[in-house]
């Protein structure tokens, strides 16, 4: 796992008593042991984990302070040659002040001490009363427990691309969010020590904060708040517990619990340090000081969930679908503005990219108050069309009143065969290609003849793979599908069904059609015998490789690795290693037709557009990146 930047956190709360650390320190010991088997390397407590937080006045008492300096010295030696790093938080008195502090223990050192900086004193809070903040620190090391150990606001704990720093409950919710500038000074990891009382939406609310102060911040943040065991004279604590990555939640306790729990996540900090390589408002400042930590050898097996379709929503779908569609028509709308366009022309194969092109067209014409008969739907029957992919194609322009036109290419690829010499008996990239092209030429021939506007249906997963023939099908006057995935066109086409009644039979079939150019002559029985699946691979391999790729910068061997932990149920290994070399090869060497590409909306977080997203050069060489796979074991 540490070859591919992952790194494993946990986030726990421990069953404690109030004011008795040494009963407390039971169950830490515990909670790290159980840690150490899960393999986690660094392990955070919540907000004076080693005493309790609602220990009130009895923190002004020199017996408990002199008690949790015992306790915290026992934890440091029950450390030694255990293999990972623990944080933990308790009361200091330095120069006669106490501070709340987040202590990082380690092999039997105290790596550095972390004390909180702001300071709550409103409605239930009044820590002033006890504490005073890291402001009124004036020294940046102290002497704990006979060791001399780094203290103050500016400590960052680093190991090779690791770095994490530490802020302490009320330092998020601050105007000035400590977490904000530890981020800024490099941490790509945060960990918050926390004491939260529960009140009716604060939940919520506390999860929005921080999943947006990790995405602002571009880092995992990892939280860890006491539980139900502290005092409930006037409030109650549940032991709230989250790890969110950039703005996604990786992993959630149970809150209300008396024993405490623990939860881990895998944090890809490869991924965090690539996306804060390309945000160019993110810059590092150097005020901080440098703590090293040891990030020890562990045979972990990847414990994190990645979907098999990233580029399909899995939560709120509806509201996200609707969205999409909005993106694609409005932009195609504005388009038709612009160049003072009513009608529209595209090829209806009846197979999925087109059918989506269509629709999209259709809500684009309800915008602008335009009749569906401008829409000129083309159906070009060809060498495999068949039965199936035709009826689908007049039905559906037939359902939205568009105006059919049937234009048979066959003749005229004939007459072109017989013109280039080309034997009509030889199904090679000639005879395909084309029937691709003699398409095209009749529908830019048409759009002229109409004063109309040719529809591109392509989409994003044939772009990156090339799939699409050059000056052919991969070319119009304005390409509405091509930042869309193939994995997510069946999504999009399955909300039109569910909220167009009139054609749900039609796009029903249509879903459950092959994925196919149909340029090869069907089978004996007149079924689909081209699949493009069977040639190039299967679309929700390629969709995952190009998302992990482009989106995150991943080398080709993270891409496998965490390909095989996803897909583990439905591919073996073999195959996808051979089908991500294809997509290597194919990215790479196809990126000449993507350089000329015509204009499309973008509408997710990847796009190919060399006008948009992707600034790469035709000739740009891939050895490196298939070199990556080949010391690969399967």
């Amino acid at each position: 796992m540490k070859q591919y930047g992952f790194i494993r956190v946990a986030s726990a709360n421990n069953k404690l008593k109030i004011a008795n650390p040494k009963y407390n320190l039971i169950d830490l010991k515990k909670k790290i042991d159980d840690a150490i088997k899960s393999e986690v390397d660094i392990i955070s407590f919540g907000e004076l984990s080693l005493c309790g937080y609602t220990c009130g006045d009895l923190f002004f008492q020199d017996i408990l302070i002199e008690e949790c300096n015992f306790v915290l010295e026992q934890l440091r030696k029950y450390s030694v040659n255990k293999p990972i790093t623990i944080i933990v938080g308790s009361v200091l008195k330095i120069d006669f002040k106490l501070f709340n502090c987040a202590i990082v223990i380690e092999n039997g050192k105290y790596l550095g001490v972390t004390c909180k900086k702001s300071i709550p004193n409103y409605n239930e809070f009044y820590e002033k009363r006890w504490f005073v903040s890291s402001e009124k620190l004036n020294k940046s090391e102290i002497l704990l427990n006979g060791h001399n150990v780094f203290i103050g606001d500016d400590l960052l704990f680093k190991s090779g691309k690791v770095c994490f720093g530490i802020e302490i409950c009320e330092d998020l919710w601050s105007v000035k969010p400590k977490s904000t500038d530890l981020s800024s000074n490099g941490a790509n990891i945060i960990f918050n020590l926390s004491s939260s009382n529960e009140l009716v939406g604060k939940n919520e609310y506390r999860k929005d904060l921080i999943k947006i102060q990790s995405a602002k911040n571009i880092c995992a943040y990892v939280y860890a708040s006491n539980n139900v065991c502290e005092s409930s004279s006037d409030l109650l604590f549940s032991g709230a517990t989250y790890i969110y990555e950039n703005g996604s939640l990786l992993c959630e306790g149970e809150r209300f619990n008396f024993d405490g729990e623990i939860i881990y996540a895998d944090i890809d900090v490869e991924r965090l340090i690539n996306e804060r390589s390309k945000n160019t408002t993110f810059e590092l400042e150097s005020k901080y000081r440098y703590v090293n930590f040891t990030l020890f050898d562990k045979s972990q097996n990847l414990a994190r969930y990645y979907s098999k379709t990233p580029f399909v929503p899995e939560v709120n779908q509806e509201k996200t679908f609707e969205e999409i569609i909005n993106i694609q028509s409005y932009a195609l709308a504005r388009r038709m503005m612009q160049i003072n366009c009513k009608k529209t022309v595209l090829g209806l194969s009846g197979g999925l990219d087109s059918t989506l092109a269509f629709l999209i067209i259709v809500k684009a014409n309800k915008i602008l108050n335009i009749d569906n008969k401008n829409i000129i739907a083309i159906t070009m029957p060809g060498f495999g069309t068949t039965d199936r992919t035709y009826e689908n194609a007049l039905n559906l322009a037939k359902i939205f009143n568009a105006t059919l036109k049937e234009i048979s290419i066959k003749d005229a690829v004939l007459q072109h065969f017989k013109d280039i010499k080309h034997d009509v008996n030889i199904h090679d990239v000639t005879y395909e290609n084309s029937q691709a092209r003699e398409r095209t030429q009749i529908l830019m021939d048409v759009a002229n003849k109409e004063n109309a506007l040719v529809i591109g249906t392509g989409d994003l997963s044939e772009l990156a793979l090339g799939w699409c023939t050059y000056n052919g099908d991969h070319m119009s006057m304005y390409a509405i599908n091509s930042s869309i995935p193939k994995t997510l066109i069946k999504y999009l086409i399955g909300y039109f069904k569910e909220h167009n009644t009139e054609c749900k039979d039609v796009l029903n079939d249509i879903l459950n059609t092959p994925i196919s150019p149909e340029l090869l002559p069907p089978d004996s029985n007149g079924n689909i015998a081209q699949k493009t699946e069977d040639n190039v691979g299967p679309y929700i391999l390629h969709d995952f490789f190009l998302y992990h790729f482009l989106r995150y910068g991943a080398k080709p061997s993270k891409i496998y690795y965490i390909a095989c932990n996803t897909f583990k149920d439905e591919f073996d290994n073999e195959t996808i290693l051979k089908w991500l070399k294809v997509f290597v090869r194919r990215f790479f060497t196809q990126q000449f037709k993507r350089n000329c590409m015509p204009d499309g909306v973008k509408v997710g977080s990847v796009s190919l557009s060399p006008r948009g997203d992707l600034r790469m050069p035709s000739d740009a060489d891939y050895e490196i990146w298939l070199n990556d796979l080949e010391n690969i074991e399967i």
